[in-house]
Order: C-alpha cells, then sequence, then structure tokens
C-alpha cells in the first residue's frame, strides 16, 4: 500500500482549530473524491501521547490523562488505529487538526515521539502552524487562560518582552503543576509559542528543514462562508468546495471583566489550598459568570513592548514566508497596558465570602481526589486478576499487557471526568414502591389493522419466551412476528403452539443469507402483512422488556404522552444477575433488580437503544436498532423523542443507535434489558454465540460489559400482577404448558452439561468473582470498546 501524505496543523489556537475542523467534516465528501481525508482521530489524545509524563497540563488533567501510562497506552492505541484505518480510507493525503501540538509540546523529546508515532504511516509529513502578531495573539491567549483559572496578570508578558530570549524565558517560569489547586503552567506561565522563529526551528529539528510551514491566521475569514479559502491556502489546494456555512465569531472579554476574573482565580487558588479542597470547574464558570461586566478589550497596542522585541525576528520570518506580511503587522502604539480597574468598588475576597458556603457545599476534599490514587491501585489489582497473563506464547502476553494499561488509564479518566457514572439523573423515584397496573381487557383493532407489533429473532430461547409474549400483551402489543433460526432447546415448539393459538407468527429462518440471520429476517418482515399494516411497530429481543413509566404503564399511556412523535428511542437499561445462579422458572422482571445506573455514557452500549415507531411509511429499512434508509419526502415529517418524550430528531432521524448527554431520558419510558439473566444461562448463552453476530464468542468480556448492580430499579414489578394473569392464561393451553416445561427442562440439562466441562465452568467461577464497581466496570467496557 502507498503510504498517503500528512498535513498536520499545529494550531496554536484551538480557536482556529476548531474552525478547522468544522470546515473539513461540513466538506468531507467532495474533498474524499479529491483523495483528502479528515479522520476523525481524537486530537487531544494525540497531544496526551506525546506529552511529557510529568507535564500535565489542564486539559490532560480535566480528561482524566494525566496517569504515567498514558504516554505509552496512547500510542500503541494510535499504531492500531493507523494500521486498521489508513488501508481503508483509500486517501492520497490526510489533514489532522490538533492546535495543542503547537501550544503545548515544548521539549525535543516530545515531538520526537510525535515523529516516530507518524512516520511509518505517511510518506510526506509538512507541519503547518497558523500565527499572527504576537500582541494580538497574546490577548486572545490571556482570555482564554483567564476563562481557565489564570491568576497572573500580563505584568509577566511584558517583563518577559525585556529578555534577549522569550522561549527560554518562558519555559523558565514553569514549575510543578498542582491540579488540585488548579495551577497548571500552560494556564498561568507566558506561552513559549509566541516566539515564531523558535517554534520553527523546534519543529524543523524534528521534522526536516521545510517541512513546516508558518501561515497567516485570519480568524474573520475563516469564519465566513469563504473560510475554504483559507484552508486551501494552507494545503497548496484549489478551493473547488465552494461555500461553507459562516461560524460565529467570538467577542472579546472586556479589559474591566478580565480584571475581576483573573483576581477571583486568585482568590480560589489561594482559598482552595487554605481549605485544602478540589472547587470543581462548573463553580469557576459560575463565579465568572456572576463577575462579568461589560467594557471594552484589551487594546492590543498596548503590548507594544511585546510587538518590538518580536519586531525584528518577524521581519525574518516574511522574507520566507511573504504571506506573512499583513498577519505580522503590529497595532499601532497606545498607551502601556495597564490592568484595567474592576470598578463598582469590586473586591474578590467579598464576592469570595459571599459564595463560600456555596464553593465548601460544591467542592471536593482534596484528600478525597487524592484518595483516587489509592481507589486506583485497588483497581488495578482486580485489573490484573482479570486480565492475567496466561504465558501461552509471546504476543497474547503482549496483548494482554496492551489491554490492562489501557484500562487502567481509562479508569483514571472515568474517575475524574464526565464519564463518571451516578445515579442522579431524571424524575421517578426507582427504589420506591408503587400500586400495581391495572389489567386492561385487549385492544380493539379497526378492521385490517395489526395494531402494535413487535418483530423478533429467537434462537435457544424457550424458558423465556411465554413471560415475554404475556408481559409485552398485558402492556398494548397486539401482535408478534417471530423469526428462528437453528434452535434445538424447544424454542419453535414453544412459539409453534403460540402460532396456533392466534398469538403469534412463526417463521423459518434457518436459511438465511448475508451478514446476520437478525437482519436477514427484518428485510423479510418488510413483506409480511403483519409488518406492512401495523400502527406502531418495535424491533426487540425476548431478553429486552419495554418499561412504561406513565400513567397506566402501557403504550396507550406512552403514545398519548407524546402524541406527535413518530419514533421513540427506547434506551437500554442494563440489568445483572443479581446473585442469581441456576435457571428457574421465576419471572425475569421479578428476580432480576439491580442495574447500571441512569447516568452512564461510557461504555457505547450502556446507551443503545431500539425504536418504536408509526408506520407511516417514512422508511425503507428496518435495522437492528432502528428504521433506516428515510424517503426524503418525509424529512419534515418525522419526530423522533427520548424516553422522557424529547425531541431528538436533528440526532436521529439519519443514524445512530445510542443516546448521548444532550438527549438520554427515561422518564416515561426505557429498554430493561436483561442480558446475561443467570449465571447458568450466560454460560448458555456463551456456548451458542449471538443472533447478530455469530462469528464472536462471548466469554468474560461480555459477563463484564453486561453485569451492572450498582443501582436498583423495581418501576417494572408494577406489572407483575397482570403479567401473571396473562401468563397463566396462556399455561392453561397444557400443549403450550408441556412445550414451556420442555424448554426449561432442556436449559437446566444443557448447563448442568456445561459445568461438566473445563472451559464453561472455568468461566463461571471466574464470572461469579468478579467484583466491579460501576467506575472500574465503565473504565473496563471502554477499553474492550477501544480493542475491538
Amino acid at each position: 500500500m502507498t503510504k498517503p501524505d500528512l498535513t498536520l496543523f499545529i494550531g496554536p489556537t484551538e480557536k482556529a482549530a476548531m474552525r478547522m475542523r468544522g470546515l473539513l467534516k461540513q466538506h468531507a465528501e467532495p474533498m474524499r473524491k479529491h483523495g483528502i481525508a479528515a479522520p476523525g482521530w481524537n486530537h487531544l489524545r494525540l497531544y496526551a501521547a506525546c506529552a511529557e509524563v510529568e507535564e500535565v497540563s489542564v486539559l490532560r488533567f480535566r480528561r482524566g490523562l494525566e496517569s504515567p501510562l498514558t504516554q505509552e497506552t496512547l500510542t500503541t492505541e494510535f499504531h492500531t488505529r493507523f494500521q486498521k484505518d489508513l488501508p481503508d480510507m483509500a486517501a492520497t493525503h490526510l489533514v489532522w487538526v490538533s492546535a495543542q501540538l503547537g501550544s503545548l509540546l515544548h521539549t525535543p523529546e516530545e515531538l520526537s515521539r510525535l515523529y516516530l508515532l507518524l512516520s511509518p504511516y505517511f510518506n510526506k509529513i509538512q507541519i503547518v502552524a497558523h500565527v499572527e502578531e504576537q500582541a494580538r495573539l497574546l490577548v486572545q491567549h490571556y482570555i482564554h487562560s483567564v476563562l481557565e483559572g489564570r491568576h497572573t496578570s500580563l505584568e509577566q508578558e511584558i517583563d518577559l518582552a525585556g529578555k534577549e530570549d522569550w522561549w527560554k524565558g518562558a519555559i523558565d517560569m514553569r514549575g510543578k503543576n498542582d491540579p488540585l489547586s488548579g495551577l497548571f503552567n500552560d494556564v498561568h506561565c507566558a506561552p513559549f509559542w509566541l516566539d515564531y522563529v523558535a517554534l520553527l526551528a523546534h519543529w524543523e529539528t524534528a521534522f526536516g528543514a521545510g517541512n513546516v510551514t508558518l501561515a497567516p491566521l485570519d480568524l474573520v475569514s475563516l469564519n465566513r462562508d469563504s473560510g475554504m479559502e483559507c484552508l486551501c491556502a494552507a494545503l497548496n489546494i484549489d478551493n473547488t468546495f465552494g461555500k461553507s456555512d459562516p461560524a460565529r465569531m467570538f467577542r472579546p472579554e472586556p479589559a474591566a471583566s478580565l480584571a475581576r476574573m483573573r483576581q477571583m482565580n486568585d482568590v480560589l487558588i489561594r482559598y482552595s489550598k487554605a481549605r485544602d479542597i478540589f472547587i470543581p470547574r462548573d463553580i469557576w464558570i459560575n463565579i465568572h459568570k456572576y463577575v462579568r461586566i461589560h467594557g471594552e478589550p484589551i487594546p492590543p497596542g498596548s503590548l507594544a513592548s511585546v510587538s518590538r522585541h518580536f519586531e525584528a525576528a518577524n521581519a525574518t520570518l516574511i522574507k520566507r514566508f511573504p504571506d506573512l506580511a499583513s498577519a505580522l503587522q503590529p497595532d499601532p502604539p497606545q498607551a502601556p497596558w495597564q490592568e484595567a480597574p474592576p470598578t463598582r468598588g469590586f473586591r474578590a475576597t467579598q464576592y469570595l465570602a459571599a459564595f463560600a458556603h456555596g464553593i465548601r457545599k460544591n467542592s471536593i476534599p482534596a484528600a478525597e481526589k487524592r484518595g483516587e490514587a489509592v481507589e486506583a491501585i485497588e483497581a488495578f489489582r482486580k485489573f490484573e486478576e482479570i486480565i492475567c497473563t496466561q504465558n501461552i506464547n509471546k504476543d497474547e502476553d503482549a496483548a494482554n499487557e496492551r489491554l490492562l494499561n489501557r484500562v487502567k488509564v481509562n479508569h483514571q479518566m472515568v474517575m475524574s471526568t464526565q464519564f463518571k457514572p451516578h445515579n442522579n439523573m431524571g424524575t421517578v423515584n426507582e427504589e420506591r414502591p408503587a400500586p400495581a397496573y391495572i389489567s386492561l381487557p385487549p385492544r380493539q383493532l379497526t378492521n385490517g389493522s395489526t395494531g402494535n407489533v413487535i418483530v423478533g429473532c429467537m434462537k435457544n430461547e424457550a424458558p423465556y419466551i411465554i413471560e415475554w409474549i404475556a408481559y409485552h400483551r398485558a402492556i398494548g402489543i397486539d401482535n408478534f412476528l417471530i423469526y428462528t433460526n437453528d434452535c434445538t432447546d424447544g424454542t419453535d415448539e414453544v412459539l409453534g403452539r403460540l402460532m396456533e393459538m392466534g398469538i403469534v407468527q412463526l417463521r423459518n429462518n434457518n436459511s438465511w443469507k448475508g451478514n446476520s440471520p437478525q437482519q436477514h429476517a427484518l428485510n423479510k418482515s418488510l413483506k409480511e402483512p403483519l409488518i406492512t399494516n401495523a400502527e406502531w411497530i418495535a424491533h426487540i429481543d425476548v431478553d429486552e422488556f419495554m418499561n412504561v413509566r406513565t400513567g397506566n404503564g402501557t403504550l396507550d399511556d406512552l403514545f398519548a404522552a407524546v402524541p406527535d412523535a413518530t419514533n421513540i428511542a427506547m434506551t437500554w437499561r442494563l440489568f445483572g444477575h443479581n446473585d442469581v445462579t441456576q435457571i428457574n422458572n421465576n419471572f425475569v422482571i421479578d428476580q432480576f433488580d439491580r442495574c447500571a445506573p441512569k447516568y452512564c455514557p461510557k461504555p457505547h452500549t450502556a446507551w443503545g437503544f431500539k425504536t418504536m415507531f408509526r408506520n407511516i411509511g417514512a422508511y425503507g429499512k428496518i435495522s437492528c436498532h432502528r428504521p433506516n434508509k428515510l424517503d426524503q419526502s418525509f424529512e419534515n415529517k418525522v419526530k423522533w423523542v427520548n424516553g422522557s418524550g424529547q425531541d431528538m430528531t436533528a440526532d436521529a432521524a439519519h443514524n445512530g443507535w445510542r443516546s448521548s448527554q444532550s438527549n438520554i431520558g427515561y422518564d416515561l419510558l426505557q429498554l430493561n434489558h436483561y442480558a446475561l439473566r443467570s449465571a447458568d444461562s450466560f454460560l448458555i448463552k456463551r456456548q451458542r454465540g449471538r443472533a447478530l453476530h455469530v462469528d464472536r464468542m462471548i466469554g468474560i468480556n461480555y459477563w463484564i460489559r453486561m453485569d451492572w448492580s450498582d443501582a436498583r430499579d423495581i418501576t417494572i414489578k408494577r406489572n407483575i400482577p397482570r403479567l401473571r394473569q396473562e401468563y397463566d392464561h396462556l399455561l392453561t393451553d397444557t400443549k403450550l404448558r408441556k412445550a414451556h416445561e420442555d424448554g426449561l427442562a432442556w436449559h437446566k440439562a444443557k448447563a448442568r452439561e456445561l459445568h461438566n466441562m473445563p472451559e464453561f465452568r472455568d468461566l463461571y467461577h471466574q464470572a461469579l468473582e468478579i467484583k466491579l464497581n460501576k467506575t472500574e466496570r465503565v473504565a473496563y467496557a471502554l477499553s474492550l470498546d477501544m480493542e475491538s
């Protein structure tokens, strides 16, 4: 394979980088036709893979990437990603934007790591730094730094302008970071990268003379509809991609507002040290919001001493890069900078007194944050026991070591970022007992309508079918279309008798073709009268139960709560095995009530959803999680809502199968997902594989992904009386009862058989011995997602 070229935009400002990434995404398809690709690789993780271990920036701290293992683990991660992704891109030129590379990597060793990471995979690597006159860019940087917590004023840069070597002087300011107090070198120290001559030499030493370009930074032009002109100029290609959506320009922060925020930053840092507390970022943001005032911004001309310091060096740069002539032209000099008066008698200490109660209430003791290190050590011990090396061969040991390191890094990240799971979300008290729902007679359908229909696929699910059918009939499902393939446990006998009783339609799917038996069945279902005449359709599995949490818990109550919805995303709630080890005949929804916390954005499976959709002809295909192929004529006629009834059409109309932090909701509806059931049931599932991915074995990693027990949810148990009524009614049929009992006996016998096989017996004991809390489970499962 011919290696592609790479253009790496290194900032050094994130505002410009954000706009560039937006432009590349917006024009991705026409650029692809020109052989140019802009992959969505994580630019922050690229920086962290190369950064010095001890140089913990504010970004690394907030992303939970301060672990000493970060560098090694992320380097391996990118090698794996490059090897996997590049052959599929069919691109001759890749573009990657990572402003943190230019503004944070300041040692030769860091750039050496970056070069060694990239050079095996790319032919020519071109580095582009977008710059403008130093005083103007310093004002932008100062605003950004104060918003990030800077407590030092611009006096330090003015003093530095009087020294001969800006780069060295800025680096010499740096000391040891103190993240718990909000002290970070990249925030509080002078920006070394304003010395463009030194920046150029720094990067050319690593990537070679002539491979680094300084380009003019023009944020105004970049944010206009002609923004691609700037990008194409940097790529040295013609702009044939047309207009772009304009972006909002950031308004400069007023000078007096910056003075207030900087002074507040200073007292907050001193207060956190004195109280030995960690003040979360949202408190800083809230305080900044309250002290903000209107006024004029800092004029770059007031930093003329900085402009004069770089005047001669800029003239040299313009000779080499003529396009910089306008960008490096300084503003007319003005009166020397002095920090603006904060006005109105502002005193930071008075504001601190006003906020002190809220700060103490919502801050975290620093000892608790430091205690996370102890928690991490205990988690690492658990991870090492799970990912034990068997010394089978060197490659397997190395793979286990890589996975172990990734889990440790991710655990640190999950503990200290917005990915930390919790149950403080929504309005439903899930542990409070509530009155049983009332049983209702079957719905009366209009002529020709098949009502609310579930289409499902099953393989060896005999003991669970009748409960699942009875439950969904009790909440308002009118018909079932079930496909089976290669069943050996009596599933076909149970479903066959239910078909004879007029309750389900059964279809044999043994001759499936394509990537999965499930998709083959769903494709065929589109021609079935049961589907074509349906009012609402859902594709769910026998281990998934629609838990309606409004009104009388029926689908009619749900539809009344979201009357204009055409699609309802039913987000999974993952339920663990709840210390149930043996297969029995008790109701699944009664046995298993321990589950994942509601707020669980990682791993991706935790917030997966299935979709209940109105049969209006809007979509041409049913897929595993959702309908697909939206007809253009229905573009403005579909409305997707989440499980709380909130509009999520913009997120889900065309693609997507999981909820996000912006659209998660469980208040009206959730999909209880009992992926494991008992430990014995898990063994049988492990032995037979999965319907969607028949080539994947389900081992201990699947157990860890699915065995959640940190929260308790009993809301579905309000359905048990009416479930029991419908269930007992169905089992009055002796043939159905016999088929059900035979299926249950088959599963019990299969479990005994598997317990006699060393592989499964070991898996069973290993699964039951694993005790991970929610944060540890997220870290482990997230690492498995990255591995795959």
